[in-house]
């Protein structure tokens, strides 16, 4: 298969759609290295873990528990994932923080969470894996349609979203010699439960009625296109693919 032997470290790996990246990149035959970020991802990284070791009994499949908000913590991430796989050829990361707020009662302890979440640790996993990924890898980090919108109340969220854009086109053209392609993925409104607690149900049916299907985006549109960039899409890098139904464009 186009990934056997490759080794893939998907950072929120274990549930929504780092889980079906990780099913995605191990139906063609990459072994899995899996993060999850704290015990309440315990329960579903033990049962996809199960689901994973039962249909490919042959691969090798991992998980580690961490907060990668720190750069020591992305570092020992990935010391443990090369001592326990020896490489790392592919890295995905799928963490995130989400907040709809206005502006004026944003904290400045909620500042710097979110871009602790959603920008220093994807700066410091783009570090790590232009470490470690070898010549030919590929490097994927998942951002947000809202790069492209015009909107209230996200401002934290794009904002902290928005540098990790920059951060792949200068790690592309560092890596491209190397042949290591490197992405960001940027999908619509998606039908997860971390979109569910920010909006009214009126604020659902907007988003819904702005992509194609009257639908929001599923991590199952999302994490073909991941497996995508990974195989035969590896000509494609530094860019943001947005992947969203229409939700919205540049």
């Amino acid at each position: 298969m186009a990934l056997s032997g490759k080794v893939a470290l998907i950072t929120g790996g274990a549930k929504n759609l780092g889980a079906d990246i990780a099913r995605e990149l191990a139906n063609v035959g990459a072994n899995l290295a899996l993060h999850y970020n704290s015990n309440s991802s315990k329960a579903d990284a033990a049962k996809l873990e199960t689901e994973l070791k039962q249909k490919h009994p042959s691969l090798q499949v991992k998980f580690y528990q961490g907060d990668l908000t720190t750069a020591d913590a992305v570092t020992g991430l990935f010391k443990a994932v090369v001592a326990d796989f020896q490489k790392v050829d592919i890295v995905v990361n799928t963490i995130g923080k989400v907040l709809k707020k206005p502006i004026t009662e944003i904290t400045e302890a909620e500042y710097d969470s979110m871009f602790a979440i959603n920008s220093k640790a994807a700066f410091f996993i783009l570090k790590e894996a232009a470490a470690h990924v070898p010549d030919g890898g590929k490097i994927i980090t998942i951002v947000t349609a809202l790069l492209a919108a015009f909107t209230g109340f996200y401002t934290s969220y794009a904002g902290s979203k928005a540098p990790v854009e920059h951060f792949t086109r200068g790690v592309s053209k560092e890596l491209q010699q190397r042949r290591i392609s490197v992405n960001a993925v940027a999908p619509g409104p998606m039908d997860t439960p971390f979109f569910y607690p920010q909006e009214s149900p009126e604020a659902v049916a907007f988003h819904k009625a702005n992509g194609m299907g009257n639908r929001l985006t599923e991590t199952t549109d999302i994490a073909p296109l991941v497996r995508f960039l990974c195989t035969e899409g590896a000509w494609i890098t530094g860019q943001t693919i947005f992947a969203n139904g229409g939700y919205t464009t540049r």
